[in-house]
């Protein structure tokens, strides 16, 4: 089994930027030895005229007395200084001094915000199914005497207790809950996480679910399924939309019952949108027409009730 460092170096994205490096302060501990022994040496050479073996051993020694006692904290850091192995203080950022053989500069905590991968491979779901869920958190360190005195490595205690909690999170959920609501999810591996990373001085800014993933044979039968609803979704759609139908029609059959005549020019209606849409011709019987010449005789004039009825075909002749 890889360890979490392993892990977290084979998915950090690319972005093209180097990262921060720390060569200045790495140059200014090597200038501070080479100036400690070069003053040896050179008082020595004062002194006695010579420079020996004793002379170069001394100079290293105070060499490296002199770089272990200033040090260079980058802005992003706190130096955790112990005095006789017990703490004595957080230093930095800066230039920080601390006694040769007393104070021990051990370790330098990064307070900037840190963004560590993790994932949860074939875990069981509470419906047992297995999937593979890829994560992101987002923290911060913000008491380096914590970071440094309560925990060993505290960057790979928060991707195991990252990844512990994403299955503990997966184990109590439906697969259909892990799947559409990531938003609670993210938030119970959150207030998790804080709960158990604040004792080590570790504040979690957010947490990400990045993909889930479950396996082939199961997607193929989720697709099925969902094509199975929709269907079936549909169907009950147009089966209420039929019913809606019925009820108007048999609302406007009331209407038409005690009027004849409102009722053929409903016909006609009909049967000037049909030919308008189509842009065909329509050919109209005999007995349908002379119903309209009736009710135009009826009104007062025949020849009126032809023209309308030509004008509601879009000007058919009518066929015999």
């Amino acid at each position: 089994m890889t360890s979490p460092k392993a892990s977290q170096q084979n998915v950090r994205p690319e972005t093209g930027r180097s990262r921060t490096s720390r060569n200045g302060a790495v140059a200014f501990t090597l200038v501070i030895f080479a100036l400690g022994a070069g003053l040896t040496l050179a008082c020595t050479q004062l002194l006695t005229g010579g420079i020996g073996l004793a002379a170069l051993v001394v100079a290293v020694i105070v060499g490296a007395l002199a770089a272990s006692s200033i040090h260079v904290v980058m802005e992003w850091e706190k130096a955790v200084v112990m005095r006789f192995g017990k703490f004595n203080r957080v230093a930095g950022p800066g230039l920080v001094f601390t006694w040769p053989l007393v104070e021990f500069y051990t370790v330098r905590i990064d307070q900037r915000v840190i963004a560590t991968y993790f994932g949860a491979e074939e875990t069981l779901t509470s419906d047992l199914v297995p999937v593979n869920v890829d994560a992101v958190v987002f923290w911060m360190v913000f008491s380096a005497k914590k970071a440094a005195v309560e925990v060993e490595d505290y960057g790979a205690a928060v991707s195991w207790m990252a990844q512990a909690s994403l299955r503990k999170a997966i184990g109590r959920a439906s697969l259909s809950e892990v799947a559409c609501r990531r938003d609670q999810l993210d938030a119970e591996l959150k207030d998790m996480l804080e709960e158990r990373l604040s004792e080590w001085g570790i504040d979690v800014i957010g947490v990400e679910v990045r993909d889930i993933v479950v396996p082939h044979e199961l997607q193929q039968a989720m697709a099925a399924e969902a094509i199975a609803t929709r269907e079936r979704n549909a169907r009950l759609i147009m089966a209420e939309a039929e019913a809606d139908i019925s009820d108007m029609l048999k609302d406007a059959s009331g209407n038409y019952a005690d009027d004849v005549e409102a009722m053929r020019l409903r016909t006609m209606h009909l049967a000037y949108e049909s030919v308008k849409q189509s842009g065909g011709t329509l050919v109209i019987p005999s007995a349908f027409s002379e119903g309209f010449t009736g009710m135009g005789a009826g009104a007062g004039d025949g020849s009126s009730a032809d023209a309308i009825a030509g004008a509601a075909v879009g000007n058919v002749p009518k066929m015999k």
